[in-house]
């Protein structure tokens, strides 16, 4: 499969939902991905797990990522997406958290998946048989450093239809500390002909070049180089050599996209909740700011008055790209 660019938006719990991955999408990105859902709750229509999978899903450009453990539930998930529009179903074998690793045997799910590679291999076939859209794969290196089985996983699950992995530089173990190993990413580009995208550690374009250089991957992903920053991914494309240079806003502009992604979060979750899910993103967004307007921001008792506050804050040295 052909991304243009192949930049990717990671799939990341309780930030790329529908009004971020629009806004990441606006400034051009070759993908960008949902929050990972559990399949079973999707199917059986979970508040949570729907609200995630309402993606606008007739872009081009959207994946929806599904989690699980059993064959039947990834299956109807997977075909319940593409029935809703969804251009690429995404596979989770790279989530490192306990609450999804941690049940034994078949009954765990994300990056637990690597220490059963032939449990994960029927998963995929049984996602790649239910649905005509391309699916794809996120993993890790493998669990921990005594298992670093990354390349005969994706050797399966091409043999199974998988038309595109992603590779988290890390086992699971690591979680997210330490660096990203990219260098071990091209073991796993050398055992496969499908293209290969490498992840973690990648914030700008100066680490997205070093990641290619050391992976010999066709793309990268970029998960939390994009917080406060939704340009950056563009901005990755452009010094790589993929695509025109984004229009990074400033002054007034910069004002008018924070407002406007603001809005977007209450229009989407309602004004209560939206206003505390868009905290995160006005935190990042007014990084260097001054610390009283961010803070007063940060604990406004409404919208108004946030976006009352929100031009003064900008002019004040909110954040800008690296």
């Amino acid at each position: 499969m052909n991304l243009d660019p192949p930049v990717l938006l990671a799939p990341m719990a309780g930030i790329t939902d529908l009004p971020f991955r629009n806004l990441v999408s606006s400034f051009g990105a070759g993908l960008v991905v949902s929050e990972m859902i559990a399949s079973q709750e999707m199917v059986q229509s979970k508040p949570s797990a729907r609200d995630k999978a309402e993606l606008g899903l007739g872009a081009a450009a959207t994946a929806v990522q599904i989690a699980g453990c059993e064959a039947r539930w990834m299956a109807e998930a997977a075909r319940m997406a593409e029935a809703d529009g969804a251009r690429i179903i995404d596979i989770n074998m790279g989530c490192p958290a306990k609450k999804v690793t941690r049940a034994a045997g078949s009954g765990a799910a994300g990056s637990a998946l690597m220490r059963t590679p032939d449990h994960a291999c029927r998963l995929i076939e049984a996602v790649a048989e239910a649905v005509f859209v391309p699916v794809t794969l996120k993993m890790r290196l493998g669990w921990d450093d005594a298992l670093r089985n990354a390349p005969q996983i994706a050797r399966m699950a091409e043999a199974a239809g998988i038309a595109m992995v992603t590779i988290h530089g890390r086992t699971r173990c690591q979680f997210y500390k330490g660096r990203a190993d990219w260098s071990a990413i091209r073991e796993v580009r050398d055992a496969v002909r499908i293209p290969v995208i490498a992840n973690g550690d990648i914030v700008d374009p100066a680490s997205a070049r070093q990641a290619m250089s050391a992976s010999g991957a066709s793309g990268v992903m970029v998960g939390r180089g994009a917080q406060g920053r939704p340009w950056i991914l563009a901005q990755i494309a452009h010094q790589l050599g993929w695509g025109s240079a984004p229009r990074i806003p400033q002054g007034n502009a910069l004002t008018g996209m924070i407002s406007e992604h603001y809005e977007a979060m209450l229009a989407f979750y309602g004004k209560d909740l939206g206003a505390r899910v868009a905290r995160k993103h006005l935190g990042w967004y007014l990084e260097g700011a001054d610390p009283g307007l961010r803070r007063l921001i940060l604990t406004a008792d409404g919208p108004d008055e946030v976006l009352a506050l929100i031009p003064a804050a900008v002019a004040s040295g909110a954040r800008l790209a690296a």
